[in-house]
């Protein structure tokens, strides 16, 4: 089968479509202050580490307004990745729904929120993995006419591991058991089956 970007078969919605070919993606459940010092938390699956100690990851607009998460970055300045695990799957679902702008989805969902170390956002204190991050920048995707994603980059200032996840000195998977996307908007997967292969030395 061949695809073209906006065709999607069976005429369905083309986000839910593509969504199912890069696979599986981690989850960015980011945590935001804005000016008011009201907290966001918001989960977001265009989400990768760049190299070195940049990640970033994809907002799209809600309609024409801007979802809370880039309006709180971009007034502060940074934000916090927390990683999502088995435990927080449910929350993290829970504050995907829109809600307004003043409604704390931290409290909200029933987590905890932390001071972080570097920067204003909070982090969320059970998160397996935290990183406090500054904004470097963010760039506009789309056509000229419908700006409709942003793409928000940041240079990592600092992790936040819990020890229980930890095996000599490195983030251990089998005790982590970060959950990621697949598919559509409800479909996910654990990351605990996981296998060892080398690479080549030539």
């Amino acid at each position: 089968m061949k695809v073209e970007p906006g065709k999607p078969p069976n005429n369905q919605p083309s986000h839910s479509f593509f969504s199912s070919v890069v696979v599986p993606r981690p989850i960015a459940f980011v945590s935001t202050v804005n000016e008011k010092g009201q907290y966001n938390a918001a989960p977001f699956s265009a989400f990768s580490r760049l190299g070195g100690s940049v990640l970033a990851f994809g907002i799209s607009r809600r309609g024409h307004r801007k979802k809370d998460t880039l309006a709180n970055i971009e007034a502060v300045g940074d934000f916090v990745v927390n990683m999502v695990d088995e435990n927080l799957a449910q929350a993290m679902n829970k504050a995907s729904r829109a809600f307004p702008p003043e409604v704390d989805e931290i409290k909200e969902t029933g987590l905890t929120p932390v001071k972080s170390d570097k920067v204003k956002s909070p982090r969320i204190a059970e998160a397996p993995i935290s990183i406090e991050c500054k904004l470097m920048q963010t760039i506009e995707v789309g056509d000229t006419a419908n700006r409709h994603h942003t793409i928000v980059i940041g240079q990592i200032l600092l992790y936040h591991i819990k020890d229980e996840i930890m095996t000599d000195g490195n983030v251990d998977h089998r005790k982590a058991k970060i959950i990621a996307r697949l598919g559509g908007t409800d479909i996910y997967c654990r990351t605990t089956d996981i296998f060892e292969m080398r690479r080549p030395n030539k």
